[in-house]
Formats: C-alpha cells, structure tokens, sequence
C-alpha cells in the first residue's frame, strides 16, 4: 500500500497533487492545510473519501475506488491550543476513515492528523496524538492503522516515539527531513503512526510550493498484529 501525505501550506499546492497521483501512483493521498471548498471529488484516480468542513485549514482522505471501499468517515476535534482558540484556525485536527480492502478483503483505518502548530507546547501535540490514536481505535477495534500528517513536532522525537509505543503504536520518520522553511525549526515534521502494518520506508519527495515536502508511506499488513490492551500492559 502507498500512502502520500502532504501539508497544501493554505492550499498553494494543491496544483501539484494530480501530477503527483500519476507519478507515485498512490492507493490514498492524505492531506493537511487544505481549502476543502475547493477541493475536486477525484484527483486522478483517487476518489474524495472525506474531508472538514468546519475549518479554514482543512484535511481530507482519498483512496482507489478500485482497491478499497469506503466504509465509515468520521472528523474529530481535538484539544485546541491558544492559537486555536484565538485565531480559530483548525476545529477538526483528524479525519479517520475505515476502509474495506477488496483484494485482501480485510478493514483497515487510514487517517490524515494535523497537529496544533509550533506556538503550543509539546506536551499539547502529544495530548492530541494520544486522543487521535484513541478515536481512531473507536472507529474501528483493533483494525490496523495508519495515521499520517503533520505532527509539527520539531524536537525530542525520541521521548513521542516512546509515549507512541507506550499505546501499542509505532512512529515512523521518512527518509529526510520534511520542513527546512526556518533555521530554527527543521526537520521530520511529517510522520507516520501505526499499528498493524509494516512500514518498509517513508521517502521524502521533491519540495513543492509548500513549505513542508511530501512523504510517500510504503506499507504492508503486518502478519502478527498485537492486540492493543496487550500491548498496553505487555
């Protein structure tokens, strides 16, 4: 399964995400920042599974029509930042969506995460990681999972990747760094959460007009899925 995910920055680059669907040939494009009014029903081959409405930064879920089915969508808001509440710029950080596979015939939940930006604290984006996995367990039990997106998490990934595996998840950085816009804050904004697949690599693509570079997800069930509650208490 290939998996792009990538912040529009305000939805400059959304004149780029046909010609990355024909070049990578994604199975599902996740996206952050994005002017969901704008946004078609098809991009290439990937149908629109579900997008914010409530934003004025949105995300949104394709997938192939051909390989998946659509089965439930769901936004969720999370703990809002002071930036939030000021500025109001996002009210639904997380669009889930549970898709049947048709060959493999198996569900699986994908997921496109925008955490809340660099003037809030680390501890608030682990909070919001935290209760995004945990909807996404509602959605659907036990499913394998997949959230991909800006975490806007810049430093001490160490610590989030051991609050991840704490929950039975794994974080996964890509190949190079996916944000280099400012001197001071650079690096693996753009990540991989998951449960229930094996990640074989995360590449980072060529910078478009935004200010974070896409990341294309490699990814295959994984044959020995460990329960969640057992890995809480293992």
């Amino acid at each position: 399964m290939r998996v792009i995910s990538y912040n529009l920055r305000k939805h400059r680059a959304s004149g780029e995400l046909v010609g990355l669907a024909e070049r990578y040939a994604p199975d599902i494009l996740c996206l952050q920042e994005a002017d969901t009014r704008e946004l078609p029903q098809h991009i290439h081959s990937l149908q629109l599974a579900n997008a914010t409405m409530r934003n004025r930064l949105g995300l949104a879920v394709y997938y192939r029509a051909d390989l998946f089915r659509a089965e439930k969508v769901q936004a969720f808001v999370l703990k809002k930042s002071l930036h939030d509440h000021v500025l109001r710029p996002a009210h639904e950080r997380l669009v889930g969506v549970r898709l049947f596979d048709i060959q493999a015939e198996r569900e699986l939940i994908v997921a496109s995460f925008h955490a809340a930006p660099l003037t809030a604290l680390n501890s608030l984006r682990r909070h919001q990681i935290k209760s995004a996995l945990g909807e996404l367990q509602l959605l659907g039990p036990g499913l394998p999972t997949l959230m991909v997106g800006d975490y806007n998490y810049p430093i001490f990934k160490d610590n989030l990747g051991e609050k991840v595996r704490d929950s039975g998840y794994e974080l996964t950085l890509s190949d190079k760094r996916t944000y280099t816009r400012y001197k001071f804050f650079r690096g693996h904004f753009d990540l991989a959460t998951s449960v229930g697949f094996d990640i074989s690599g995360i590449e980072t693509l060529k910078r478009g007009s935004s200010d974070h570079m896409p990341i294309l997800v490699s990814a295959s069930y994984s044959d020995q899925m460990q329960p969640l509650e057992e890995a809480r208490t293992s």
